[in-house]
């Protein structure tokens, strides 16, 4: 079984999430600390969308793209809020592609208070429930 694709991608993704997560207990963090929370949050999405996505083509859906796999995601309750997952995605391309020291600052509120129980939800459950050996 450890062939399986999702499960392969669960140990990336768990590695970035539990870095991620760590990453938020630094209690003043510097900017350039921020700006790793915001690059751990952005390795950590991409993983997670391309975990539900090999895990739903895994059990015979067709995604192609995030916002697909999380629509297909939410639909067979494999995560609980769409709308709040899809805002992450949106926060992540905006970091991707530009810095802004004011949106690094937002964004990492976000991923302080709202995207790391996103993260934490889909990572309970593949760990609880889908990827026992």
């Amino acid at each position: 079984m450890k062939d399986i694709r999702y499960l392969q991608r669960f140990e990336n993704f768990e590695k970035s999430f539990l870095l991620l997560r760590a990453s938020l207990d630094i209690e003043k963090p510097s900017l350039l600390e921020k700006a790793g929370v915001i690059q751990f949050f952005e390795t950590s999405f991409e993983l997670a969308w391309k975990l539900m996505k090999d895990y739903l083509e895994y059990v015979g859906y067709d995604v192609k793209s995030p916002r697909d796999s999380i629509k297909t995601a939410f639909s067979i309750e494999l995560v609980k809020d769409a709308q709040s997952w899809l805002d992450a995605l949106m926060d992540r391309n905006l970091t991707t592609h530009t810095y802004d020291e004011t949106i690094a600052n937002e964004v990492y509120e976000k991923i302080k208070y709202e995207y790391i129980g996103l993260l934490e939800g889909l990572y309970v459950k593949f760990k609880d429930e889908i990827c026992l050996d």
